[in-house]
């Protein structure tokens, strides 16, 4: 593997300005992310609170106990024993075959940057990751994107879940998720390493039977090496321990509201646009009724559900006593509740993360709460040679490449190559028989009304031919140059197939080419956490 560190700025406007360092982000947040000094006071003012680390650390414990658990796991839970102990913590949803690149690169960052400050602080730091299982948006995880003939191709997992349920209450079945993972490793080039990956997978679909379960058991089998811990947002006994805090998220929930509100509105006057969409009067909290997760709304000094049930706050905190399962936190209260529960040094968030915690600040602070150090996740794109020797000889950079692909570049060698004098004829004729037909067409309405509908239809045929000569024309065109115009397929497709490739590619393509060792490889990597972007060229 070679590096390169390349500048490839984000998409979303706010986190660009933050990942700078543009003061006008400052006033959101409470820690620079790219001084020491702010990772060494943030340390300070988490030895000032208490947590329930060794609640926490048993209920991750059994959690994890199902995914093999491993010595450098263990050494993990003891260390967030240590009452001294910090955590770089980041989450994403449970994707099949562990999702997008992005949640590889997620990880990749908390462990990194969890090592590195231990160093630099000389403090226990443990790296974890928040699954995201109460999700229940499973049209976002149910697919994975492989790639046929230079082009990618969505392929969704074919069961159908009809119920709004949470991700780690959704039972796939094994025989159908075996096919389907099946189907997947076909798309792929056969390789040394295809088939025990394969069984690998496999054995992970039988060994569970949630989504949620079968993302988490890939993933320590991942990381496994690395100490990374895992913990599933909707574990029940997980939940058990937030009883606490929902109480004040219940109680408090129109001083929340507010204050979010209040930090939406003076992002609104910075003219950045806001990243949360909030009702009138939200109550940032999801409630699973009869199976399904509806989101919360307040009504007065009621709750209403989208089922149309509604609640006082006290009916809602004794359900809180009775099932403390049947809540679940939404984007405003979910930071909050992982700050309450985890010593949090730093969290690592993508460009989307960046902008919503920023409109969170006065919430932290309404819970007498300081937010971590945000710091930008790391972003990669794997080049493979021949992928780089393409670009070389097309002449396109790799900033141009993957910040927005090479259509236009593509566009512009076909009409480059086009055969210009033709299609100048064929408009030519196109425009003079059209001016005959309106000849014919006013004559026949004066003298031959009988006339116009075969004029007309004789017209539309004539049309369509002269549109089926260009068409046959840019046909023969592409295929006298397929070589060439395959090349900028292959160079959109790997690099920026309809966006950047760490949100369309799927590890298990790259593990497939260069065996299980790629992870290591790519953790062996030097990376700054300062939102640059790298190449590792394979």
């Amino acid at each position: 593997m070679e590096q390169e560190c390349i500048s490839v700025p984000a998409l979303n406007r706010f986190a660009k300005d933050y990942i700078s360092g543009d003061e006008q982000t400052a006033p959101y947040f409470d820690y620079h992310p790219f001084h020491q000094t702010e990772f060494a006071a943030r340390a300070a003012d988490i030895q000032t609170r208490r947590y329930e680390r060794e609640k926490l650390a048993d209920i991750i414990y059994n959690y994890m106990q199902t995914f093999q658990m491993t010595e450098e796991t263990e050494r993990s839970l003891a260390k967030l024993r240590d009452e001294k102990s910090l955590v770089v913590i980041g989450g994403q949803q449970a994707g099949l075959l562990t999702g997008p690149l992005y949640s590889i690169h997620k990880i990749i960052s908390i462990i990194q940057l969890a090592a590195d400050q231990e160093k630099k602080l000389g403090l226990p730091i443990v790296p974890v990751f928040w699954i995201a299982g109460e999700d229940h948006d499973l049209l976002e995880i149910n697919h994975v994107y492989v790639e046929k003939e230079g082009q990618m191709h969505k392929i969704g997992y074919p069961e159908r879940f009809i119920k709004k349920q949470m991700a780690s209450e959704t039972i796939y079945d094994k025989g159908t998720m075996e096919k389907w993972v099946t189907s997947i490793f076909s798309c792929m080039k056969e390789t040394n390493h295809t088939n025990q990956l394969l069984q690998d997978v496999l054995q992970a679909v039988h060994q569970h039977d949630t989504l949620t379960a079968f993302f988490a058991q890939l993933t320590q089998t991942l990381f496994s090496k690395y100490g990374l811990l895992l913990i599933d947002a909707a574990d029940p006994a997980l939940r058990q321990l937030e009883v606490p805090f929902f109480k004040r998220l219940i109680i408090e929930n129109k001083q929340l509201a507010a204050s979010v509100t209040g930090a939406q509105e003076e992002i609104k006057k910075a003219a950045y646009t806001l990243a949360i969409e909030t009702g009138e009067q939200p109550a940032n909290l999801f409630l699973i009724e009869d199976g399904e997760r509806h989101l919360l709304e307040r009504d007065g000094d009621l709750y209403r559900s989208k089922s149309g049930r509604s609640y006082s706050e006290s009916e809602l905190l004794e359900l809180l006593e009775m099932s403390p399962h049947t809540f679940s936190n939404n984007v405003v209260t979910r930071p909050l509740m992982q700050e309450w529960l985890f010593p949090t040094l730093a969290f690592i968030a993508g460009p989307g993360e960046i902008a919503y915690w920023a409109e969170l600040n006065r919430a932290f602070h309404h819970f007498e709460m300081k937010m971590p150090v945000i710091v930008p996740r790391v972003n990669i794109s794997i080049v493979e040679r021949p992928i780089a020797g393409i670009a070389a000889e097309i002449d396109l950079t790799m900033e141009q490449i993957i910040q927005s692909g090479v259509k236009m570049e593509k566009a512009a060698y076909i009409e480059s190559v086009r055969d210009h004098h033709l299609h100048d004829l064929v408009a030519e004729m196109k425009a003079d028989l059209f001016a005959s037909y309106e000849k014919i067409e006013q004559r026949a309405s004066k003298l031959h009304n009988g006339l116009m509908p075969i004029v007309e239809k004789n017209k539309a045929y004539h049309e369509r031919q002269i549109e089926f000569l260009i068409q046959k024309s840019d046909a023969v065109l592409e295929q006298t140059h397929a070589a060439t115009l395959l090349r900028f397929d292959r160079l959109e497709s790997a690099l920026h197939p309809g966006g950047p490739q760490e949100r369309i590619w799927n590890i298990y393509s790259f593990l497939n080419t260069y065996g299980p060792s790629f992870i290591e490889k790519l953790m062996e990597q030097s990376f700054d956490h300062k939102g640059d972007h790298y190449l590792i060229y394979m």
